[in-house]
Formats: C-alpha cells, sequence, structure tokens
C-alpha cells in the first residue's frame, strides 16, 4: 500500500507559476511510475505528465512547454512545476503511482495509488 500526498495548489493569476508537491509514504521511485492528472469541473479525469522508474517522462500537450515534471527520489517526493498557468489550467490536480513506463514522450502510467488532491485554480 502507497499512500500519497499532494500540497502546493492555490489561486494564481493567469502567466502565473505554482509547483505541486506529492509525498509518498514510502519509496516508490524506484518501482513505480509516478504521474500527475486532473479533472476541470466537468470533466473526465485526464492525465498531464509522469516519470517512470529510469526517469524518462512524458506530458500531455496541451501543457508541453509550460509544466514540467520531476522527482527527488531522497526525498521520494514528485513535483509538477507549472508555468504560465491559463484558466483552462484551473482543476483538481491528483497525484498517481502505478507499476508503468514512459518512452519516447509517451507514457502508460494508468494510476493505481492516488492522493486526494490539491486545487488548483487559475484566473484569467
Amino acid at each position: 500500500q502507497i499512500q500519497l500526498m499532494e500540497s502546493g495548489g492555490g489561486s494564481v493569476q493567469a502567466g502565473g507559476s505554482l509547483r505541486l508537491s506529492c509525498a509518498a509514504s514510502r519509496k516508490t521511485y524506484n518501482d513505480y511510475c509516478m504521474g500527475w492528472f486532473r479533472q476541470r469541473p466537468q470533466k473526465e479525469r485526464e492525465w498531464v505528465a509522469s516519470i517512470d522508474k529510469d526517469g524518462n517522462t512524458g506530458v500531455t500537450n496541451s501543457v508541453k512547454g509550460r509544466f514540467r515534471i520531476s522527482s527527488d527520489t531522497a526525498k521520494d517526493t514528485l513535483y509538477l512545476q507549472m508555468n504560465n498557468l491559463k484558466p483552462e489550467d484551473t482543476a483538481m490536480y491528483y497525484c498517481a503511482a502505478d507499476r508503468g513506463y514512459c518512452k519516447g514522450g509517451y507514457c502508460y502510467c494508468p494510476g493505481h495509488y492516488w492522493g486526494q488532491g490539491t486545487q488548483v485554480t487559475v484566473a484569467g
């Protein structure tokens, strides 16, 4: 069992930045693919970015060039740096862990363990 806890959400103006963090209850980054998903109002949950156990990453096209995923394995913490935020980035952001991989910018990390989410609100 893995517990995940997100933090770092908040309210910002369009063009601003936030960094989300996800702390894991035990070491995960050597075994699991870690990722971020989001659920916008009246929308299905969607994949945002992932990083696999080998450090390969992928991000969805809508945030490419603005969001960056990284991990600090010593701290068992996952990050999502979000720059140039847009109102359409407003969503609940979730951290997830699963067996999977990233290759060529594409990730198969569907998410098995989930955090409770952190809200990001971008005012336009």
